[in-house]
């Protein structure tokens, strides 16, 4: 329990200290800036892009700790 929590504690202090990433080239960020104003299609894919780039992780991460939850109860 105690090392669950101080490993818990090192993840929260970790994510509240990130500082802020300047990685977008200059295109991505020229259509998402222009995508505020107009609403275009380039803007949404993007945006659609990143929620899916997003969500696989999660996804596959919450599939693989199913599968591992499932063999751990069958041993």
């Amino acid at each position: 329990m105690r090392k669950s929590l101080f490993i818990f504690s090192i993840i929260v202090l970790l994510v509240l200290n990130a500082s802020t990433s300047f990685s977008q080239c200059a295109m991505c960020r020229q259509v998402a800036e222009s995508g505020h104003s107009n609403d275009s299609s380039a803007a949404k894919g993007l945006n659609k892009g990143i929620l899916y780039l997003l969500a696989i992780p999660y996804l596959l991460g919450g599939v693989g700790a199913l599968v591992w939850y499932k063999n751990r109860k069958k041993s």
